[in-house]
């Protein structure tokens, strides 16, 4: 048995003032055939699971090029084609082959190419022919259209979000390619459409209920998998959107039945799987007043997991406008600020303008005189079992005056919080503020979720707004809900 594995991903948010090359993929991860490091990232788990698979089952594996980019504006055409065409070469030069993995995030945009996952599906599909097994692994914020689900034969989701099961959902992709390859298994898709956006925090309920369901079904009754594609609404694509994906055994029916139960029932409790994000003013005024232990002000708007600059400053103004005190945000994303922090070293005092610089919806920028809290060199954080590069930070005290004040963590490499090393690198203790304001969705819930009492999320500015309504779509298909009033659900596949 032979097999092929490689990875093209990343997130884009079409309104996003950062644009992305093919550079921006290799300045984030980029790994030529048969080079991806040894441990883990977000979506190259089917490589990784099928490298250890094949050592220790004796199948062979020919690995292809791994790029991840972090999330950002549309994809040109040239450097999009050149990072398909090199993998798709490295495929031609495999052959043939039993089986292709592919790694996606599934919401990758380039210019011409709205659902670029499934135009490079369709090109494996013509090169390996239709009796080679395609297994694809997507992030549930993905365009799962119905012509990339009918070019493969097993699609599977992470579950989980934050997405801490990417590499348990890329040993359930394998484990069904091979199974499909040995005949032991006929995998059938069955694809619904609830015709809605919505979001769907996986740490909470009713969410959280809900995928344990989900999870209690699979391998039960012919059913192999059950996937939610949560969608990504900072893309304008005609087919973003909520999807229910089940994966069964040569049982199209039953598997029609469950896709269309479960999108039924997100479709019920529309609205209601995660409380709605405040205003600005509203979500600074409820973690300030809150009086037990540390509050979380989550700030998705200017999430650079969803595409934004994290360099958002309207937190901050309104912050310092009451005075607050014992309060962190980060990460705040300013290479040259952090390069001035680096230069003036620990313990320092200076004047420093930063944040507001990517484009007019960053706000404006901060001019405070700091103190130098903290440094790090080649700083880095968990995303899982994954590590992503923070670049060199530091941590700044703004309006403290060798008191607590306001302290902001600066980075040169843009991501999201996704993990208390954001400030443990520093030398700072996340637990030992009233108020830490995170640039994340959700995803920051994992490690950060414990240490909270109260977590609000705001629409605090940027380009990644919690309600949807808020984007000026121009190529979605409509109606869908909220925009409009709820259509009927739809199969898909």
């Amino acid at each position: 048995m032979r097999l092929f594995a490689a990875s093209l991903a990343t997130e884009t948010n079409t309104f996003s003032p950062i644009p992305t090359s093919r550079a921006s993929f290799e300045a984030t991860f980029y790994a030529p055939a048969g080079a991806h490091p040894d441990e883990p990232k977000l979506c190259t788990a089917p490589l990784l699971v099928a490298r250890r698979r094949a050592a220790a089952e004796g199948f062979e594996l020919v690995e292809g090029s791994s790029f991840w980019a972090e999330p950002s504006g549309t994809i040109d055409t040239a450097s999009y084609e050149s990072m398909r065409d090199e993998i798709l070469g490295q495929l031609r030069e495999a052959l043939p082959v039993d089986g292709v993995l592919m790694g996606f995030h599934g919401a990758l945009v380039a210019a011409g190419y709205d659902d670029a996952e499934g135009d490079i599906l369709e090109h494996i599909r013509e090169i390996v022919g239709p009796d080679c097994v395609i297994g694809c692994e997507y992030d549930p914020h993905c365009h799962l259209t119905e012509r990339r689900v009918r070019l493969a034969d097993v699609t599977v989701l992470f579950k989980e979000y934050p997405h801490v099961d990417f590499m348990d959902r890329g040993e359930e992709l394998v484990t069904l390619v091979l199974d499909t390859i040995r005949g032991e298994i006929k995998p059938v898709s069955s694809l619904y459409d609830p015709r809605l956006i919505d979001f769907f925090p996986t740490t909470v309920e009713p969410m959280r209920s809900f995928v344990d369901r989900i999870k209690s079904l699979e391998g039960r009754d012919g059913i192999l998998s059950v996937s939610i594609a949560h969608g990504f609404s900072h893309a304008d694509v005609a087919d973003m959107g909520t999807r229910v994906l089940v994966v069964s055994d040569n049982r199209k029916q039953a598997g029609d039945d469950l896709a269309r139960e479960l999108g039924e029932e997100l479709r019920e409790s529309r609205g209601k799987w995660a409380k709605p994000a405040l205003s600005l003013e509203e979500s600074v005024s409820r973690v300030l007043d809150n009086n037990e232990g540390t509050a979380i002000l989550a700030e998705a708007a200017d999430n650079a997991g969803g595409g934004a600059a994290s360099d958002n400053t309207l937190v901050i103004h309104e912050l310092r406008r009451r005075g607050a005190r014992s309060v962190a945000i980060a990460p705040v994303w300013d290479a040259q600020a952090v390069s001035f922090c680096h230069m003036a070293g620990l313990g320092a005092r200076l004047p420093l303008r930063f944040g507001g610089k990517a484009s007019a919806g960053s706000g404006p920028p901060v001019d405070a005189d700091v103190e130098v809290m903290g440094l790090a060199t080649d700083a880095w954080q968990y995303f899982g079992a994954a590590r992503v590069p923070l670049g060199d930070t530091a941590a700044i005290r703004i309006d403290g005056n060798g008191e607590s004040g306001i302290d902001v963590i600066l980075i040169s490499s843009r991501t999201q919080a996704f993990s208390t090393e954001l400030f443990t690198q520093l030398g700072l203790d996340p637990a030992a503020y009233r108020v830490l304001v995170l640039k994340s969705a959700q995803h920051f819930a994992g490690a950060f979720g414990p240490l909270a009492s109260l977590i609000v999320r705001g629409e605090t500015g940027g380009c990644c707004p919690t309600d949807p309504r808020r984007h000026d779509y121009t190529r979605l298909a409509r109606p869908i809900w909220p925009l409009d009033p709820l259509p009927e659900g739809r199969a898909l596949i």
